[in-house]
């Protein structure tokens, strides 16, 4: 099975100055998108991390926020993923926009949110998000279904509708800072376009090259 694509191109003199401006752009043009119902939550972001012995793992997690400090998402600090960084920052991310037959790749290290900022965030999380967060201890083994669900029934039952749920002390957020940045555009003939932002290493500076597809 092979996709022959017709988008139009990505040329560098198109590309903003740096690279969060650029993947603004290309996500505002996500949610338009999706809003034509197109694709599916644009936010979507696979997050690869590695264990201290490079065991590698993926995962589809949410991007819920992005600023020219890096993309932050959310997750039980007893996760795999979140274990991973513990002992290895190193992470890539790539969003898969396959119905505009873009994608955009990041490489780059993650640290800890602050927790005034965690508390912030988890204050906008729907009521039973809330509670999931404290319902699963993400990543371990459950005897069945029934044990989860018991679980954020006691919760609900202690924190209902209306009542402020504590945040949880294990859950928080990762800021990913890239250190590259690499958007790539789908073309006839395979010869897709692959602009990549590097962060110079002696500055704060971004230098743009182009890779062969």
């Amino acid at each position: 099975m092979r996709e022959h694509y017709r988008a139009e191109g990505l040329a560098e003199g198109e590309l903003a100055a740096r690279p969060m401006e650029q993947f603004a752009r290309w996500f505002r043009d996500a949610v338009r998108t999706a809003d034509e119902g197109s694709l599916y939550e644009p936010n979507a972001m696979v997050v690869s991390t590695a264990d201290a012995g490079g065991r590698p793992s993926s995962r589809t997690v949410l991007l819920k926020r992005y600023d020219d400090e890096g993309f932050v998402f959310y997750t039980n600090y007893g996760s795999r993923k979140a274990r991973d960084l513990a002992e290895n920052p190193q992470v890539a991310l790539l969003f898969p926009w396959h119905p505009m037959a873009r994608q955009v790749l990041v490489t780059g290290t993650a640290a800890r949110t602050g927790r005034d900022e965690t508390a912030a965030y988890f204050r906008t999380r729907p009521h039973g998000s809330q509670l999931g967060a404290w319902a699963s201890a993400q990543s371990t083994v459950v005897t069945s279904r029934t044990e989860l669900d018991t679980a954020y029934e006691e919760l609900a039952a202690r924190y209902p509708e209306g009542e402020q749920v504590p945040v949880p002390p294990h859950w928080g957020g990762f800021r990913v800072v890239p250190r590259t940045v690499e958007f790539w555009q789908g073309r006839e003939n395979r010869l897709h376009d692959r602009l990549r932002y590097v962060r110079e290493p002696d500055g704060p500076g971004w230098r743009v090259e182009r890779l062969s597809p």
